[in-house]
Order: structure tokens, then sequence, then C-alpha cells
């Protein structure tokens, strides 16, 4: 499982001409699921995510976690994170995990992360085409990949 994790000042995903969701301050997480992705993997991530200190204290300082300041987190579904670009021009996705096997790791991502900061998470809706607008604050991304711990 692999995220792209980015501090946002705010964040949306529209799909069909619509905001689907919306956050202000927090977390903008797009997830990619593979194949051999298990429960032990969301967990591992979830935790990493929640406990982050990738938010500014009063001194400006990285010292504080989406946890810390119960910020809100929007997850949108990313296939193409698995994207192999070793051969040609034209990715190859065969890395990502259809739709049978990652539905269900998607929505336990978000329901172990739920409960890890109790709180709703805003997301987007798996398969669409969405549209996701965001300001980058910082800028601040980092990637994660749950085979790499």
């Amino acid at each position: 499982m692999r995220i792209v994790v980015q501090r946002v000042s705010e964040a949306s995903v529209t799909i069909d001409g619509s905001v689907h969701g919306a956050i202000k301050n927090g977390l903008l997480i797009l997830l990619g699921v593979t194949h051999e992705d298990a429960q032990e993997d969301i967990d591992w991530l979830v935790g990493k995510t929640a406990g982050m200190r990738i938010f500014s204290d009063a001194n400006g300082q990285m010292n504080l976690s989406v946890q810390d300041l119960d910020a809100e987190v929007l997850v949108i579904s990313q296939f193409t994170l698995f994207a192999n670009t070793k051969k040609g021009n034209r990715p190859s996705y065969i890395e990502a995990a259809r739709p049978e096997v990652a539905v269900p790791l998607y929505d336990a991502f978000i329901n172990t992360l739920s409960r890890k900061l109790n709180k709703e998470i805003v997301t987007g809706i798996f398969g669409a085409d969405m549209k996701v607008q965001l300001i980058n604050d910082g800028p601040v991304t980092i990637v994660l990949d749950s085979k790499s711990k």
C-alpha cells in the first residue's frame, strides 16, 4: 500500500461537476493499493499518518501531528501510484489491485484512520472520475510505502 500525504490549507474533490467533499487545514491522502496488501499495511500507514509531526507549532517548528491538531483529512483512491514506467511511454498498472481487492482495503484504511483520529474522514468515490483541488501548505508532500517500513 502506498500513500502520498500532503499538508494542505484546503482541498476538495469534485465528481460529476459537484463538490463531493472538502476540507480546510489538514491532510490530503492519495491511496494506492496493490495485490498483497493486508490489514497490517493499513495499521502501519494509519499509525505513521496520524502521528507524523508535519504541522507547525507556535515556534514555527514541525512538531505537531494531524492528531494533535484534530485537523481534517481527505482520502482519495489513486491506482496510478502503482504505475510501472520501466518500458515504453505508456505506464502499466498491473501492480495496482483490481477493485474487488482494492475497495475493501480502501474502505478499511478509511475506517481505521477514522477510528484512530476519532473523526469522520472525507473521501472521494473509488473508481470515479474525480477532480481534486488543493493548496499544498509548505509545500509538504511525503510518500509512504508499507513495504518499505
